[in-house]
């Protein structure tokens, strides 16, 4: 027989949609807004600090990062997001998740700011540096993943829980669209004022001196969102399933949301120590885990796995993909600043009319259609859109088509959005007790990023070219992008598989879905 819920936490779980809700969404949000400005924003700049500091005078076409270093700039905040993920997701159970909320966010503002401000003028200095300050940023934007989920997961109503968790995550697409249109506004204002010409009519003359500046104003300003509510994360009160659940202090829980709620809440304090909160203290590596949540955490895991391959590599590598299919012209016709410009221009079209709608649809309707549903049919379009994409690639990539080919490309982002990259981020926030939720969120987002790795560092080599006039220099022969493309699709087809191993949690309280309201030996 269920235990019997305890009354602060039915009180969340019925309450209203109101202004607390909305005012977290802000918070947790901005955190992830954040995150998307500063790890997508390297894609916009990378190939303007190639023509800065790799320029080599005796080649044709522009400077560009070597191989090492363009994989190290692209994936080390994505190694820090991976050890950020891992520790904080496990710091958060053990310490509470307000405790540790707001030193994710100091991190993620000082090493944006200190990423802009990278020492010196050699490229080693510059570089260097650079990865320093990125991997902390991403040690900082780790945490924000488990402990915004598992924070708006446990303030959340039972009704409308999947739309705000949701909601935060969606913070991510207008955080992507904010740091092209950053990127946009700065490199347009740069090119007006400093007048440059084409790299093929000038090669020295094609990056002016003040480009240096570009790069910098771009990965500082994103500093300036988490700035701004610091304070109110400080504000915060412990979640309630935290305090009731594992420091076991129902009376305290209580009183923190008569606060939020705005209404008096009341516990019998024996009752609770004696029916409610005496339950389970079985850990991660315990058969009892295994058997109640080993084959959730396989399927949290491996989804957020095979989504992130094909997710980050799309996203990274835009730039290459649009100049590849000619949708941006060659590099040697055009100067340092016209390029950045060019390529914003590019990822700010693909997040408005693909990545931002993508992520809304998610939070209007996994609620009605449950989180099964939408990954399900998300990893399903990805798949065709990618196979679409992938075998008639020659006839997108002569002229004519290239128009068709970034909508076609754009729909793969729809369905990313609405689809598997946001509700890989809901369920792992649900169906874990809520003395392991934090630890294991993280190690499922930990998961995915090891697939953006993959996808950031693979997708760089594979998507070159075999002969040395569809490579880019420096690089070993790859697959090519088509093939690369139909790498991608089968990412996408294993996720829809692994897929069905997902519990649904719609509807559902926390303690339904992950079944701490029932005894071990009740089952």
């Amino acid at each position: 027989m269920p235990r019997e819920q305890l009354n602060v936490l039915a009180k969340l779980d019925a309450a209203k949609t109101q202004g607390y809700h909305f005012l977290t969404i802000v918070i947790a949000g901005m955190g992830f807004f954040t995150d998307a400005y500063d790890l997508f924003a390297i894609s916009l700049i990378s190939k303007l600090l190639g023509r800065i500091y790799y320029f080599d005078p005796s080649f044709s076409s522009p400077g560009s990062l070597p191989p090492n270093v363009s994989a190290a700039v692209t994936g080390v905040a994505l190694c820090g997001t991976l050890a950020g993920q891992l520790f904080f997701g496990w710091l958060g159970d053990k310490l509470g998740r307000k405790s540790v909320y707001g030193f994710t966010l100091l991190m993620m503002v000082v090493c944006s700011v200190a990423s802009g401000l990278s020492f010196g003028h050699q490229p080693k200095g510059v570089i260097t540096t650079l990865c320093f300050f990125r991997f902390w940023l991403g040690f900082g934007i780790g945490g924000d993943y488990p402990l915004s989920a598992t924070i708006m997961a446990e303030y959340a109503n039972k009704k409308t829980r999947g739309s705000f968790i949701a909601a935060v995550f969606a913070m991510q697409g207008f955080g992507i669209l904010f740091a092209a249109i950053v990127s946009l506004v700065v490199s347009a204002g740069f090119k007006s004022k400093y007048k440059a010409p084409p790299y093929s009519v000038n090669r020295a003359g094609s990056t002016v001196p003040e480009a240096d500046y570009v790069w910098r104003i771009i990965l500082m300003f994103g500093s300036l969102p988490a700035a701004l509510t610091f304070y109110w994360r400080m504000k915060m009160p412990e979640t309630a399933r935290y305090t009731a659940l594992v420091s076991r202090d129902a009376k305290q829980a209580a009183n923190d949301m008569s606060k939020v709620l705005h209404e008096d809440i009341e516990e019998n304090v024996e009752k609770v120590v004696g029916d409610v909160v005496g339950g389970d203290t079985w850990g991660l590596f315990s058969p009892q885990f295994a058997r109640r949540h080993g084959l959730h955490l396989m399927a949290t895991t491996t989804t957020w796995f095979f989504l992130d391959i094909a997710f980050y590599s799309q996203n990274l590598f835009q730039k290459d993909i649009f100049s590849k299919v000619g949708w941006i012209p060659k590099a040697a016709t055009m100067n340092a600043i016209e390029e950045v410009y060019r390529i914003s221009r590019g990822q700010t079209l693909i997040a408005l009319c693909g990545t931002v709608p993508g992520y809304w649809f998610t939070v209007a309707f996994i609620d009605i259609i449950g989180r099964f549903w939408i990954q399900l049919m998300g990893f399903f379009m990805m798949t065709v859109f990618m196979l679409g994409l992938a075998i008639p690639y020659h006839h997108w990539t002569t002229p004519g088509n290239h128009t068709a080919f970034v909508v076609m490309y754009g729909f793969t982002f729809f369905f990313a959005n609405f689809g598997p990259n946001a509700t890989t981020f809901v369920v792992p926030a649900e169906v874990f007790p809520a003395r392991l939720r934090s630890t294991c969120h993280g190690i499922s987002a930990a998961c995915g990023k090891a697939g953006a790795i993959i996808g950031a560092f693979g997708f760089l080599y594979a998507a070159q070219g075999k002969t040395p006039t569809t490579k880019d220099r420096g690089y070993p022969n790859g697959i090519g992008l088509r093939n690369s493309l139909f790498v991608l699709a089968c990412s996408n087809f294993l996720g829809m598989l692994m897929t069905l191993f997902v519990p649904e949690a719609k509807g559902k309280s926390l303690e339904e879905a992950t079944k701490e309201n029932i005894g071990e030996n009740e089952e």
